[in-house]
């Protein structure tokens, strides 16, 4: 089975299940999809990561990467190897001290920490066959900014709480600058919060 380098599309809100989230995955020049149906706190955990904001307390996979480089485990690529019943399953590819091992994971926790670990997603061509989907956008990689394009949903939805302020100050500013006004309102709903207690 020939393996093939996976890249973050986009993440929405999922239409078909309440409370989740569609990690969409595509092959760079292709138009090809893999959608993912992924709960709400793991879209939260790649949409922080993505979006290069730090929370003022370790999230679970912060703490996980943290712990796993502190005994310099290290992760060297996420598979997603298995297609079965609708369920994506995935394993991590782990390194320490020369000697490499297999971990089995949930694809949306494996690709939160591939995301941490700056390490390559992959898949096997068989199961993109199998599973993907042809959409009618642009192949990734034909547009300057395709690889950068994240819905931001799942960013808006974050757990402001666990956000410093200055993070959350910075967020507000973009927030104005992209006439996204309802995202404004409620990162200053939260700031205000703040000051009150």
């Amino acid at each position: 089975m020939k393996k093939v380098k996976l890249e973050i599309v986009g993440m929405s809100y999922s239409r078909s299940q309440s409370g989740a989230y569609a990690l969409i995955l595509g092959i760079k020049g292709q138009k090809k999809r893999l959608p993912i149906i992924i709960g709400s706190s793991e879209a939260q955990a790649i949409a922080i990561e993505l979006e290069k904001m730090k929370p003022s307390r370790p999230l679970t996979h912060d703490l996980f990467a943290s712990f796993s480089k502190h005994f310099k485990i290290t992760i060297t690529e996420v598979i997603i190897n298995k297609f079965e019943e609708g369920i994506f399953y995935s394993k991590l590819i782990c390194s320490h001290e020369g000697q490499i091992s297999e971990i089995d994971s949930r694809t949306s926790d494996a690709v939160a920490l591939a995301l941490r670990f700056k390490c390559p997603i992959s898949s096997y061509e068989n199961i993109i066959e199998e599973a993907g989907i042809m959409l009618e956008d642009e192949p990734i990689g034909d547009d300057p900014e395709a690889e950068s394009i994240v819905v931001k949903e799942a960013a808006q939805k974050a757990n402001y709480t666990d956000l410093k302020v200055e993070v959350l100050e910075d967020m507000i500013k973009k927030a104005i600058e992209n006439e996204n006004y309802e995202q404004a309102s409620e990162i200053r709903d939260e700031i205000n919060k703040r000051k009150n207690t």
